[in-house]
């Protein structure tokens, strides 16, 4: 049975600029600390996978902050950690992150043909279940193979952990899966999988490479307003990703560098 499996962040719904990011800022003036990130310094620190890993080694590579904090590092990030996802939630809740274009429709589509669907993330899982409720519904969310995020493995991304996981999880083989990714983080852990994988630029991603992508696309698209194609094959269907477009995807070789 064919699998389609998404990343969350950037993927479903734009979430590290104007959820994830705005979050944390929140979070540090919530507990005091003398510092917040811009938006150049999330965009770097998105190349470590995982909330509280990104605290941590923010933590360790600026000498003095570490004394700084209340409580010992590995103590305080946990709390950091729920006070961001909390907050994140609430943005989430509140409409502030609306689903991008052709994710609910390809859901939706995808469900229909038959096809396994299920979420693969980083983020913790009371995060990326906001997120899917209020992108595709609940009625959607429950026709879910299976969502699986935080610290469900022991190596987040890049490490293909979380992806392996997924697919042992809902019974898919990595010849019939195809995964939805926006970073070279998650391309990384998609491509160690060793499975076909497209990416949906995001925000923060728009400038990095994916040399093992099928194709690179600016996002699924919607009827009237096609996706646009950076590089890689064309599988789109007059101009959006649908159900065809992904079983092409699989008739095509897995990419190797």
């Amino acid at each position: 049975m064919n699998a389609l499996i998404f990343d969350c962040d950037g993927v479903l719904a734009d979430t590290e600029l104007d959820g994830h990011l705005v979050a944390f800022n929140e979070t540090f003036e919530h507990f005091g600390l003398p510092f917040r990130w811009s938006q150049d310094e999330y965009a770097r620190l998105l190349a470590v996978g995982g909330g509280k890993e990104r605290f941590i080694a923010y933590v360790k590579e600026n000498p003095g902050l570490e004394e700084t904090l209340p409580e010992p590092l590995d103590e305080f990030v946990l709390k950091i950690h729920k006070e961001k996802s909390q907050r994140y939630v609430e943005r989430v809740e509140n409409g502030l992150l609306p689903g991008r274009p052709g994710i609910a429709r390809i859901i939706s589509e995808a469900l229909d043909a038959g096809w396994k669907v299920a979420v693969a993330s980083t983020s913790a899982l009371k995060s990326v279940e906001a997120v899917l409720t209020a992108v595709i519904g609940p009625e959607q969310r429950e026709r879910l193979s299976g969502v699986f995020a935080g610290d469900m493995v022991p190596a987040k991304k890049p490490a293909p952990d979380i992806y392996l996981m997924a697919m042992d999880e809902i019974g898919a083989d990595k010849d019939t899966t195809v995964i939805v990714e926006d970073s070279n983080t998650g391309a990384k852990a998609a491509a160690a999988a060793n499975t076909r994988y497209i990416v949906t630029l995001s925000t923060f991603t728009v400038n990095e490479e994916f040399p093992q992508a099928t194709t690179v696309l600016s996002n699924l698209g919607v009827p009237g307003e096609p996706a646009s194609i950076r590089e890689g094959e064309d599988v789109l269907t007059d101009g959006i990703v649908t159900v065809e477009s992904l079983e092409k995807v699989l008739s095509l070789p897995i990419p190797s560098e």
